[in-house]
């Protein structure tokens, strides 16, 4: 304990010295360029553009506002936008959840084939995969001739948008995790097994609320991701009124037929939509920097 306390001791001291050290400190002419660039990007590239989201959308005043917004093909591209979100995002929890406890605490081969996959979707561009779906279901694909013979449509209908957007946000949800579960070592978990605690009683008693803070970051950037999702979904959606168009697409419709209001009416509902994701991301990053970490992790 002497040596922890001496060690804690000339850590405090050392940064005592630091502190004293002119020196060691950068310049404050320095540190308040760097605050001043970074203060004109974040206002020129954030706060700029989502002003004039929402200027436009209200330049015609609010009555146009809403009529913009309880249009019928407006509407119907919310409907689609949260349909996709809702069976995505709890798809991808499940997948997530399975391969990050699969990859921090066990080991198999082909555990590197899995993390790299997960990675997949990342380095694929969205426009690429909703191609591959083309391929693969479209009516000139691999399956097209089967699916039509039994009506079934996947291509250019709400299937093919979901599975498209599924794709998209698999890795959110499973990045998170794997690092966390990591750091946090297998040791509670053995223990419990130890002690008699079967699989499922492990899993809820002992790695879930471990990791439910992580768990909850990353349902909301894959929630936010599907609901923001344009290129693969663009591909395989037919862009059809109505039927197939989600928010985003709905944005660039409106856009291109000189609909600026209505456009960045729907926009501004996107806008709002990035807005709370970002409140709720800090709140849990304030969150998981208040809790205690385990030893060993960042």
């Amino acid at each position: 304990m002497a040596g922890v306390g001496s060690h804690a001791f000339g850590s405090r001291a050392h940064a005592a010295r630091f502190e004293r050290n002119p020196a060691a400190r950068e310049p404050a002419a320095v540190k308040w360029i760097i605050i001043t660039v970074s203060m004109l990007f974040f206002a020129s590239f954030l706060l700029l553009p989502l002003y004039a989201v929402f200027s436009e959308a209200l330049r015609k005043g609010w009555q146009a506002y809403w009529e913009a917004l309880v249009e019928p093909d407006a509407v119907a591209s919310m409907r689609l936008t949260l349909l996709a979100a809702a069976i995505a995002v709890p798809l991808n929890l499940v997948f997530g959840i399975a391969a990050a406890w699969a990859i921090a605490k066990h080991d198999f081969r082909g555990k590197h084939v899995l993390v790299t996959l997960i990675d997949l979707p990342f380095s694929v561009s969205p426009v690429i995969a909703g191609l591959v779906y083309i391929l693969v279901f479209g009516a000139q694909g691999w399956f097209g001739p089967w699916l039509s013979e039994h009506d079934i449509k996947i291509v250019f209908a709400v299937p093919g948008i979901i599975l498209a957007t599924i794709f998209v946000t698999v890795p959110f949800v499973a990045r998170e995790l794997i690092p966390l579960m990591e750091a946090q070592g297998r040791e509670e978990e053995e223990a419990a097994l130890v002690l008699g605690a079967t699989g499922w009683q492990t899993f809820f008693r002992v790695t879930l609320p471990n990791i439910k803070w992580g768990l909850l970051y990353g349902v909301i950037l894959c929630n936010a991701r599907a609901m923001g999702e344009f290129g693969a979904v663009s591909v395989v959606s037919g862009h059809i009124r109505g039927q197939t168009n989600t928010m985003p697409l709905q944005v660039e419709i409106l856009y291109n037929e000189y609909n600026f209001a209505a456009a960045f009416a729907v926009a501004s509902l996107l806008a709002l939509l990035a807005l709370v994701t970002l409140v709720i991301k800090t709140v849990i990053e304030w969150r998981l920097g208040r809790e205690p970490h385990p030893i060993g992790a960042p």
